[in-house]
């Protein structure tokens, strides 16, 4: 599977979160590839947006935010972390949070991480995304580009059904649609109203090449 070459996180906020809906995020921990495939997300659009980091200007916690396109921005929330990638230019301050995941790689590491032994709340919030892959704020402000680490990449057997949402768990600028999820797909976080079509369970879990 290609990498996302870092042209596709210069383009415009909303677009790169809908659009890394359906790719593949994996994470090399201990050589082995962990993870699996984009399902959920939300756009952060900078000082202009009150619910993004960025509103207040640059600050020593989110100065990753202000970084170049690729970048990625790891931050703490309730004892966990949030994977985001930046995007657009540098000095602008907007990113995408990768909010679930449908995980595919390594799922007994990951399920031992968490100590759970079933699939679906496994990555599915960006807490427990990062805690099944073992990201913290030591892979804060590292590029994609040429990443040993992580890897987000084109995933062209998979055709997502994209529907946009509010976002989560923010108190300002709660109506803007920068939610995007893969409609119907049983790994995304949230409520099963926001769903075009109901989610329903995998018959079986997903391979891929």
């Amino acid at each position: 599977m290609d990498t996302l070459p870092t042209q596709f996180y210069e383009q415009p906020t909303a677009i790169v979160a809908r659009e890394l809906i359906g790719k593949t995020l994996v994470r090399r921990h201990q050589n082995r590839w962990l993870g699996g495939i984009i399902v959920e997300t939300e756009a952060y659009l900078g000082c202009n947006d009150l619910a993004s980091h960025s509103h207040r200007g640059i600050t020593t916690a989110n100065g990753a935010m202000f970084e170049a396109a690729g970048t990625i921005y790891v931050y703490p929330i309730h004892n966990h972390y949030c994977f985001n990638v930046v995007t657009e230019h540098s000095g602008v301050g907007c990113a995408v949070l990768i909010r679930a995941v449908e995980p595919i790689w390594g799922m007994s590491e990951m399920m031992t991480r968490r100590r759970i032994n079933h699939s679906r709340q496994l990555m599915r919030g960006p807490g427990c995304l990062c805690q099944a892959l073992d990201i913290n704020r030591t892979h804060n402000k590292q590029t994609l580009k040429k990443n040993r680490t992580f890897r987000i990449a084109e995933n062209p057997d998979v055709q997502p059904t994209i529907t946009s949402t509010k976002r989560i768990g923010i108190s300002r600028d709660m109506n803007l649609p920068l939610r995007y999820i893969w409609d119907g797909n049983w790994y995304v976080s949230g409520r099963a109203s926001d769903h075009q079509t109901k989610p329903t369970r995998p018959p079986q879990p997903t391979t891929h090449p």
